[in-house]
């Protein structure tokens, strides 16, 4: 399960530093050349210059260097956090690092109090932010809450999440492919009606006798767009259902490949999952990745990343 909230990006250089936060460790760089300490992470030392730089474990306590109280979200995903408390906290060490202090009081914060670091669950993947609390707090590891595990459930077992509820929407966004659907035959009696309707009757889907003549796939092929449209009978089981809002409507797609042909007589199905959720002025869009393929070909014959608006 994901989070709505934009993440930090590991490079090269501060991927050990992220690696180390998700096994409940703060590692920051020493210089073997001056035993000069520096964060944030960098190829040469910021005391001496020298590229002889090593990670090493510390403590994570230090204390309150500077503050700053936010209580206008700069994004909507922030909302369930203000007012937020961004900190500068200098660590025993004498670098600084820009982080956020938790479960302190605003009447109890004070420049030069002591803290010490938190290690935020933020994914059930693991993905780790640090924070900082009082030393008069209990530190440590904030184990990830999934968010969908207290909301209620339909008749068909789906979780029902609110539109509302952002950080429920964002869980969704697990990268997990539901269930394959029901099963539908594509003939060419098929294909020829969607010729008719289309008006596309190029002989490639239409003219079996020259395709098995002149086409590489030796026989007659599928309209994408028809395969496409075939979405809409296939029964894709998602295990939510949204809930709480005015309208609801197809946006478009972000994204529509037809990577491989369906030969006429094929049987194809689906499966789905959510590839985005976002926020703007305009609703809550959920971005769906539909898969459709031809039973027993693990490359899919159509991509398509629908975008439906929720208001």
């Amino acid at each position: 399960m994901a989070t709505l909230k934009p993440m930090p990006v590991a490079t090269k250089i501060s991927a050990p530093f992220w690696q180390a936060l998700k096994e409940n460790q703060l590692k920051i760089q020493q210089c073997n050349s001056c035993d000069g300490w520096v964060f944030y992470p960098r190829n040469h030392c910021t005391h001496c210059f020298a590229h002889d730089l090593q990670w090493k474990q510390i403590s994570g306590e230090g204390v309150l260097y500077s503050y700053t109280l936010t209580r206008i979200p700069t994004m909507p995903e922030f909302s369930d956090e203000m007012p937020q408390a961004l900190a500068v906290v200098e660590l025993a060490q004498g670098v600084r690092i820009n982080t956020t202090l938790i479960d302190v009081a605003e009447q109890d914060i004070t420049i030069g109090m002591a803290v010490k670091p938190v290690f935020d669950k933020v994914s059930i993947d693991g993905e780790t932010l640090l924070r900082f609390t009082s030393t008069e707090n209990v530190g440590g590891v904030r184990d990830y809450i999934d968010p969908l595990k207290d909301l209620t459930r339909n008749d068909q077992g789906q979780v029902q999440v609110p539109v509302s509820n952002l950080t429920a929407l964002s869980a969704l966004a697990d990268n997990k492919f539901t269930d394959w659907s029901n099963q539908i035959v594509v003939d060419q009696a098929l294909i020829n009606a969607f010729a008719e309707l289309s008006g596309d009757d190029y002989w490639l889907h239409t003219d079996p006798e020259r395709a098995k003549k002149e086409s590489p796939f030796k026989t007659t092929i599928a309209h994408g767009s028809l395969v496409q449209v075939l979405q809409s009978r296939l029964t894709i089981a998602l295990p939510f259902e949204i809930i709480g809002f005015k309208t609801m409507v197809n946006y478009g797609s972000n994204r529509l490949r037809f990577p491989a042909p369906v030969p006429a007589g094929s049987t194809i199905y689906g499966r789905s999952k959510v590839q985005d959720i976002s926020v703007s002025h305009k609703g809550v869009q959920l971005t769906l990745e539909v898969h459709i393929h031809v039973v027993g070909s693990d490359k899919p014959s159509v991509i398509n990343d629908l975008v439906i608006l929720y208001r």
